[in-house]
């Protein structure tokens, strides 16, 4: 498993939230769970304003998907099989919605 890599939702809400991000470091790999961010599609997100910091939007398969920040949590890794893509490419994003999460800015 690495960091930023994007797997397939296994849990019941996988309809409205297909995807979950691993953000976890990889030092901690022998842990038997990880922190994920669920993956929501806009087309099921409420017309809220959020602080698009706090959650920004990714595109996967050309669909876009809301960073759920501030529903990240734990799972067991077990329940994350192969990764679909990874979003390296967008740790500042991802890294500045955590930051903003846990400490304010």
């Amino acid at each position: 498993m690495a960091r930023f890599d994007v797997y397939v939702n296994p849990g019941s809400y996988a309809a409205t939230t297909p995807y979950l991000l691993d953000v976890q470091s990889d030092l901690l790999d022998v842990l038997d769970s990880c922190m994920v961010i669920p993956l929501r599609s806009l087309e099921h997100f409420p017309k809220v304003k959020l602080p698009g910091r706090l959650t920004p939007v990714v595109t996967i398969k050309g669909q876009d998907f809301l960073l759920e920040t501030p529903k990240m949590g734990a799972i067991p890794r077990r329940l994350l099989t192969m990764p679909v893509l990874s979003l390296r490419d967008m740790q500042p994003e991802i890294t500045s919605a955590l930051d903003f999460l846990f400490h304010g800015y």
